[in-house]
């Protein structure tokens, strides 16, 4: 594995790819860093899709690192992720352990890929109070006007994270010498993907497993402990629109439908970053999700060049 010093595995929602670099980690004696931005939050489990059970192969626990490592509420941030990534490489290399990578956040893996170190951004309070009474359009119409494209259309998805955008959009307009190098990191990037048709199944069934499995329970928790509905409604997908069933916004049906529909889109927007990542210059391979797992461990080992 001289050509290499990260293994990548990244894809979709559902596509499998956590059972995978659970399974090669295993396989090379390799632990798993997660690039999941919102299974870094202790308490949210379901709702994130943990699948702790993903990481135990042949009756073993393959370590995985930076997932529970913040409270729920805590508003976690790309920065904060490059900074423990690092923490964690350094720390497996030293050990002489293989770190594996692992998730669907294109942001978070672009913030480790891309081999360029992130600061953090300060808060601007000024900046902030010039655009309080700005809607969501106008404030993604400002946004605009820092990056035409809007890949990471969370970034609009309500006021907060808009003007956080463009707090942090400002702040590099007007600093732009802070930007550090990262250490030379050279990874295999292997994605996994299944047919759109195969994904959709895979979604639905998911949601109605964890749904069965206390996925609303779980969101009453977090209510309960003291987080506020705006809190979990920053987290999107599952805790927007279960917050909203929850506290008599919505019915269940149409919770359910609602969540359906934006999770599909989620992984259908995680496919077209991954696709700009391939025209930016990464070169991922592409594995087919249907693939057995054995057959797939051995094509990456291969890759990997660890036979």
């Amino acid at each position: 594995m001289d050509s290499y010093n990260l293994l990548t595995i990244l894809g979709p929602t559902a596509s499998g790819k956590t059972a995978l670099a659970a399974h090669i980690a295993a396989r090379i004696n390799g632990q798993v860093i997660s690039a999941d931005s919102r299974q870094v939050y202790r308490g949210m489990d379901i709702g994130t899709g943990k699948d702790l059970g993903d990481y135990v192969v042949d009756g073993k626990q393959v370590p995985v690192h930076l997932i529970d490592i913040a409270e729920a509420g805590y508003q976690y941030n790309v920065f904060e992720y490059q900074r423990d990534f690092l923490r964690v490489y350094n720390d497996l290399h030293a050990r002489g352990v293989f770190p594996i990578l692992c998730g669907g956040s294109g942001l978070y893996l672009e913030a480790v890929l891309r081999n360029y170190r992130l600061i953090q951004v300060p808060v601007n309070d000024e900046l902030r109070n010039q655009l309080a009474g700005k809607s969501l359009e106008e404030l993604t119409d400002i946004l605009k006007g820092y990056k035409s494209t809007l890949h990471n259309i969370t970034d609009v998805e309500n006021r907060k994270r808009a003007i956080r955008a463009i707090e942090i959009e400002q702040f590099y307009a007007e600093n732009r010498e802070v930007d550090l190098n990262m250490p030379a990191i050279k990874s295999l990037l292997v994605g996994v993907k299944v047919d759109r048709d195969e994904r959709r199944v895979r979604i639905t069934k998911r949601l109605h497993e964890r749904l069965n499995s206390g996925m609303v329970e779980e969101v009453k928790a977090l209510l309960e402990n003291g987080l506020k509905p705006e809190d979990l409604v920053y987290y999107g997908l599952e805790y927007k629109w279960i917050t909203q069933y929850v506290t008599g916004e919505i019915s269940y049906d149409d919770m359910v439908g609602k969540l359906e529909i934006a999770i599909h889109q989620f992984a259908k927007r995680q496919m077209t970053w991954f696709r700009k990542m391939e025209r930016d210059g990464f070169n991922i391979f592409w594995l087919d999700g249907f693939m057995p797992m054995e057959e797939k461990v051995d094509t990456i080992c291969r890759m990997l060049g660890c036979e």
